[in-house]
């Protein structure tokens, strides 16, 4: 029996990458999935590809009445959301004296913010319906450290940590899990950003810090958005019924708790 068979989903920042890899595996396993996104266009075309399974609404977590929108058309098409994966994020990178408030601002209102008022708006949905749930949210082994030249972006993917925590030890007590996955270097569009930003301030070659990461990796390459689709799942599933408040670690070994 497919392990999501009769659930319904709300997956963030889900028309590419690591959230569309996300709803792909949902669907898969037997779920209904709203692909939410900031860009609406490109949520639509990832809906599209899944079919009758999936639907698609705008949504910027930064923006309070963009996320009840969201959560509310998400409703009135599903029917419910038994399942959210905060997945919306975005990267920063710069030099400790060099950090500017705007860009500081920006990525806690969507990488803590938006991750909290997402969350919130759900779990509100959740204990109304009383039939409880599951919430992921996505972490980083940024957040488990420091980084000379990701303050900022390390900074907000701890808060997403403690967050967890205390969000899992709040709601358990009406059948909500909060769990959250840590990825460690992920290939993919995002990460041409993420190159860019040490090529300016490392002087490396467009592509070399990627290499390097890649290489670093214990298990030998960066990780794919597939590679997190089975702890995706397992959060969401009745198998993760007991776990409570927890980040995974899924980062071909770069961490180890």
């Amino acid at each position: 029996m497919k392990r999501l068979a009769g659930k319904s989903a709300l997956i963030t920042g889900a028309a590419r990458g690591i959230g569309r890899a996300f709803a792909q595996a949902y669907v898969r396993e037997g779920a209904r999935v709203a692909i939410a996104d900031i860009d609406l266009a490109r949520a639509r075309a990832a809906a599209s590809e899944l079919g009758d399974a999936a639907i698609a609404v705008e949504m910027d977590v930064s923006r309070q009445e963009s996320i009840e929108r969201a959560v509310s058309e998400t409703l009135a098409a599903l029917g419910g959301i038994d399942i959210l994966i905060n997945n919306a994020a975005i990267f920063t990178a710069a030099p400790i004296t060099e950090i500017g408030r705007d860009d500081f601002e920006r990525v806690f209102n969507i990488n803590v913010a938006g991750t909290l008022f997402t969350l919130q708006a759900v779990a509100r949905h959740m204990i109304e319906r009383g039939e409880g749930g599951k919430i992921i949210n996505m972490a980083s082994q940024a957040g488990r450290r420091g980084e000379p030249l990701v303050a900022v972006y390390c900074a907000s993917k701890a808060a997403v940590i403690s967050l967890t925590q205390s969000a899992g030890l709040n709601l358990i007590s009406h059948g909500i899990n909060v769990n959250a996955i840590s990825p460690g270097v992920v290939d993919g569009e995002h990460w041409d950003g993420v190159d860019a930003f040490f090529a300016k301030y490392e002087n490396k070659a467009p592509g070399q810090k990627k290499t390097e990461v890649g290489n670093a990796v214990p298990f030998g390459r960066m990780g794919t958005a597939e590679d997190l689709c089975g702890m995706a799942v397992f959060l969401a599933s009745a198998d993760a019924d007991y776990v409570v408040g927890q980040t995974y670690n899924v980062d071909g070994g770069q961490w180890l708790n």
